[in-house]
Order: C-alpha cells, then structure tokens, then sequence
C-alpha cells in the first residue's frame, strides 16, 4: 500500500468537500482506496469539531461548494430562459399590445 503525503491527503478532502468530487473519482485520480477516503474525510469532520480554526476552513469549503452547485442552476435556468425567449417573442403578432408597451 502507497503512503500519501499530508499534502496529497488535504487535496483530496478539500477535493470532495469543496468541489464534490466523489470518492470514485478521487480513488482513480490519486490511486487509493475508497475506504482511505471516506476515512480522511471522516476524520478532518471530526477534527473540525475540536478546532474552531479547521471548522472555518470546513464552513468556508462547504459554502464554496452550496455557491457553485446555485450558481451552476441559475446558468442553467438562464440558458433555458434565452434559448425559450425567441417562443415568446414568435408569438407576438397574437397580441401585438402586450409586445409595445
């Protein structure tokens, strides 16, 4: 079994914790076990609730994540929305005062 530097191990918590990485792909990525990574991940959960320092870090990471995962809906929303917008702007012949004012 391969030892993994503290570097390559804070890499891949910060990995699944901030930009939701899975375990799978983490497994892949740095050649260790899935059991290695649920446990570091684990771990660095508990020691967080005994160090007011790493628990920022840990709030800070999981905020990070929440604004991307929001940030990834609302581009989807505002895709839908221009590619949809041509369908309403079609239509406008049916009530042309709605369209001028």
């Amino acid at each position: 079994m391969t030892r993994i530097s503290d570097e390559t191990r804070r890499k891949v918590v910060r990995a699944h914790i901030q930009d939701g990485c899975t375990i799978a792909s983490l497994v892949a990525e740095y050649g260790i076990s899935g059991a290695t990574v649920s446990n570091r991940v684990r771990s660095y959960r508990e020691e967080c609730q005994n160090n007011d320092e790493e628990k920022s870090q840990l709030e800070m990471m999981e905020e990070r994540r929440r604004l991307r995962r929001e940030k990834a809906e609302l581009e989807k929303e505002n895709s839908f929305l221009k590619k949809n917008s041509g369908i309403l702007r079609e239509g406008n012949d049916m009530y042309p005062e709605f369209w001028t004012h």
